[in-house]
């Protein structure tokens, strides 16, 4: 107890200071880029290729993709069906207890909440502004391969997770990594790539699942309603206050929240695309010749075709977080006795995330015309492209897209900070005080990412969340026949009627 008790005057001083000194944001800044700013340099290394630049972290999470499609036989394709199935509670037997918390559509929409976010309205926009329409091309493409590393990630999250006396659920790789490890002769790398995961995952929750969603959250927020700055901290109190109301009961009440926010929210963006679409329907097929046309031209954007494919590689690696190693965390509380269940019902994320939402957005900037010089040129990317593709059909589109921007947001804090929840127990152990020490720091830093502005600490973040995907993606190559041998087993047990299906 002695670390945390000098952990929170430390975090309270934070939060003060943000309130009554507008320069801690620059001070705080300058210290990661002088002092950490060498990790995210590292994690996000180029190189050159055609023009452009690589990340080889992108690399990583893409060869992994296609490593596990061609493993598995594509089994995102093979067996959606059977994935659709047990979504709607089809193989759910009602008179048999299952361990776990929460069901298969919480489970995949808890772990959807922590994906669908800000990257799918501003990521996209920075994609398409550098690489063109082509990019959407790719990272369609990169977001069906990228089903099959959630696949795999899940299904090991369920086999290898712990069931605590109280009935809740600790799992995700922290535990898969340690345990699947040690069973195949390789503790001590086991428990390494777990620590390691387990420290990556706390500080992208912090950072990038934290601060900077409620940093963007209140900027939209500014902009859209004209609000007075320096007031970030009142949102930051606001956000704070129902994100730990959602938090304090754990995954039974955040899986509560999500299976109604999630859909709601998806909901209502795909619904405002879908406006804009039909309102200009002469331009639909221009706007997917342009898409095919750019992912294999060699001229018009940065790069060329290698840009354009960088840039849908980047925003479909970026946006899924397949390979990454969050998403299993979430899933690993569902409740099942079947591990492989939960991995079909996983890899119908990336393509909710990527093909249908980040495709929306690239339609809708495509069909604008605005990732086209001369806007491009006048400095429009990320959220404003966005936005301001939107607002090219209808100017009130800005209302509906703060709102959206803020359940995007919301979501993603709520299921980010039980990432961080189970990586922090995992480290410290379970127990009420250790959990409430995590759930009352992680609002403090909301607080803190609404009200002061960031560069090098989102970077450091960022490259964090990105990080925990090396540890994570060895281990799966460690992992993945004993995936193969529960998806085998399912299938045989389903095909013998010894595994039912109900109406």
């Amino acid at each position: 107890m002695t670390v945390f008790s000098r952990l929170i005057p430390v975090l309270l001083l934070l939060l003060v200071s943000t309130t009554t000194h507008a320069g801690i944001d620059e001070t705080v800044d300058a210290f990661f880029n002088d002092y950490l700013g060498w990790f995210a340099s590292l994690i996000f290394t180029s190189v050159p290729v055609g023009g452009a630049d690589f990340p080889l972290i992108a690399g990583w999470l893409l060869v992994a993709a296609l490593v596990f499609t061609l493993y598995f036989g594509v089994v995102q394709f093979r067996k959606i069906g059977l994935a659709l199935d047990i979504v709607r509670g089809k193989y759910t037997d009602p008179n048999t207890k299952e361990d776990g918390e929460i069901s298969h559509f919480q489970a995949l929409t808890t772990a959807l909440s922590g994906t669908v976010g800000l990257g799918n309205i501003a990521g996209v926009g920075a994609a398409l502004a550098i690489g063109g329409p082509g990019a959407t091309f790719w990272m369609i493409l990169v977001g069906l391969l990228g089903m099959a590393s959630k696949f795999v990630e899940c299904t090991l999250g369920v086999k290898y997770r712990t069931i605590l006396p109280s009935g809740a659920v600790s799992g995700g790789p922290m535990y898969y990594l340690s345990r699947g490890l040690s069973e195949r002769g390789f503790g001590g790398l086991g428990k390494f790539l777990a620590v390691m995961f387990a420290i990556m995952t706390i500080l992208g929750a912090l950072g990038g699942g934290n601060m900077f969603q409620g940093n963007q959250a209140n900027a939209m927020l500014v902009s859209t309603f004209g609000l007075p700055d320096g007031y970030g901290w009142v949102v930051g109190v606001i956000l704070a206050a129902f994100v730990f109301s959602v938090i304090v009961g754990g995954m039974p009440s955040i899986a509560s929240v999500t299976s109604r926010l999630v859909p709601i929210m998806a909901a209502m963006y795909i619904a405002m695309s879908l406006v804009v679409i039909f309102g200009n329907l002469g331009q639909v097929g221009p706007a997917f010749a342009a898409i095919w046309d750019g992912a294999f031209s060699a001229e018009g954007v940065t790069g060329g075709f290698i840009g354009a494919l960088i840039q849908g590689l980047k925003r479909a690696t970026f946006s899924n977080e397949a390979g990454v190693g969050s998403a299993a965390i979430a899933h690993s509380a569902v409740k099942t006795n079947e591990p492989v269940t939960e991995g079909l019902v996983a890899l119908l994320e990336p393509f909710i995330d990527t093909v249908i939402i980040c495709t929306m957005t690239a339609l809708v900037i495509t069909i604008s015309g605005m990732n086209a010089s001369p806007y491009t040129g006048e400095g429009l990317t990320g959220v404003n492209l966005t936005a301001a593709a939107f607002q090219e059909t209808a100017d009130w589109f800005k209302y509906p897209l703060a709102i959206a921007v803020v359940m995007f947001a919301i979501s993603t804090m709520i299921s980010w900070s039980y990432y961080g929840l189970k990586a922090w127990t995992y480290l410290f152990g379970e127990g009420r005080v250790n959990e409430i020490i995590y759930k009352i720091m992680f609002c403090v830093f909301v607080v803190i990412g609404s009200s002061i502005s960031f560069g090098a600490v989102i970077d450091f973040s960022d490259a964090a969340i990105f990080a925990m995907s090396i540890f994570n993606i060895i281990g799966l190559y460690f992992l993945m026949p004993v995936v193969k041998r529960e998806l085998a087993s399912f299938v045989a047990r389903i095909k013998s009627g010894e595994i039912k299906k109900f109406a």
